[in-house]
């Protein structure tokens, strides 16, 4: 696919680099390991950039938004028109990732990559629309290869824009209702797991319609059947924010910016990622862990590592905004804690 072109992926191991900064953490003034995985996301965050001294700059939060016609068998108790209504609230800085976004110093926007809505221009809208809604996968894949393509470049065009301006933090963040849907279909198409075991109640479906769910996407998975690639699997049962997160995520690897991870539906669009090119996760760092029944099964499909556990099923980023501080402090402690030399700590057994 040509979105997938010119997407080199460089592992950020290096082992004299990781010895310098094991070196450099072990000194500060603390029992060894004691600040646990803050120590992991500061050794990581330094490979990421390739120095003992990482610096986090000019935060984003992409929250990409579309609309899903799987929700025409009764998949959701929402109505759609939240999804377009909702993108106008996180625009005028409302909702939980507005005003987290606020709180935490990250600058906003929002993508929209597939909203049944006409949008009038905004300063804080990327207009990525490929079509109004993915198409309804129990009868026909929800993008074609050629509609799945755009999506995935899209994303990379938007975090490109962003790196060029000197971002080198990104979150990734949607608004679609409906598309816990196709991120279960992902999470069993990619992980191999029965849709049965991963479905879960998405924005309150009760446990009748939780079952109901299942039924449809265990349908749909049987109808369309497995594709030979992941790109292809994405456009039968993926979401176009899916695609365009996947992409952005790709794109944010291949320039070395850290990812921030959130929730279940952001996660299945790095699961996408994943399955394209498996050393994303070098840069990635997984926020949370929702208490959507199946993210837990997606982090452990690839070995992710949550930083928080909240259970928090809103989505929109806002687990990835509430794991910033911690992500900052782990550079914190690496350039500005005390090292034993520094405080005149000597003849310490470790």
């Amino acid at each position: 696919m040509k979105a997938l072109e010119n997407l080199e992926i460089v592992p950020i191991k290096n082992e004299e680099l990781q010895q310098l900064l094991q070196y450099n953490i072990d000194q500060k003034t603390k029992p060894l390991g004691s600040l646990g995985q803050l120590e992991e996301l500061a050794m990581q965050i330094g490979l990421v950039q390739q120095t003992t001294q990482p610096s986090l700059n000019k935060p984003v939060m992409l929250t990409v938004a579309s609309d899903h016609e799987i929700t025409d068998e009764k998949v959701s108790p929402v109505p759609t028109e939240i999804t377009w209504q909702q993108c106008l609230n996180f625009l005028n800085g409302g909702g939980g990732i507005g005003f987290l976004c606020n709180h935490f110093g990250f600058d906003l926007y929002v993508v929209d990559a597939g909203v049944n809505y006409d949008f009038e221009t905004h300063p804080k809208l990327i207009q990525k629309k490929v079509r109004k809604a993915s198409r309804n996968f129990l009868y026909e894949p929800a993008m074609t290869l050629e509609e799945c393509n755009q999506a995935l470049q899209n994303g990379r065009d938007v975090v490109a824009d962003f790196a060029e301006k000197g971002t080198n933090v990104i979150g990734f963040g949607e608004m679609g209702i409906g598309n816990s849907s196709p991120a279960t279909a992902l999470l069993s198409v990619y992980a191999g797991i029965p849709v049965e075991t991963c479905t879960g109640p998405g924005c309150g479906l009760e446990p009748d319609g939780v079952s109901h769910k299942a039924q449809v996407l265990k349908q749909a998975i049987e109808k369309m059947g497995v594709a030979d690639t992941p790109e292809e699997n994405l456009a039968r049962f993926g979401g176009l924010e899916i695609a365009t997160i996947a992409g952005g995520m790709l794109e944010a690897a291949r320039r070395r910016m850290l990812i921030l991870v959130d929730g279940f539906i952001t996660t299945s669009g790095f699961l996408a990622a994943y399955a394209i090119n498996p050393t994303v996760k070098d840069y990635a760092i997984f926020s949370h862990c929702s208490h959507e029944p199946g993210h837990i099964k997606m982090l452990d499909s690839v070995g992710g590592k949550p930083v928080l556990d909240l259970q928090l099923r809103l989505g929109e980023g806002t687990g990835s905004v509430l794991a910033y501080p911690i992500v900052e402090a782990s550079v914190a402690m690496l350039n500005k804690m005390t090292s034993f030399t520094e405080a005149k700590v000597y003849n310490v057994v470790q």
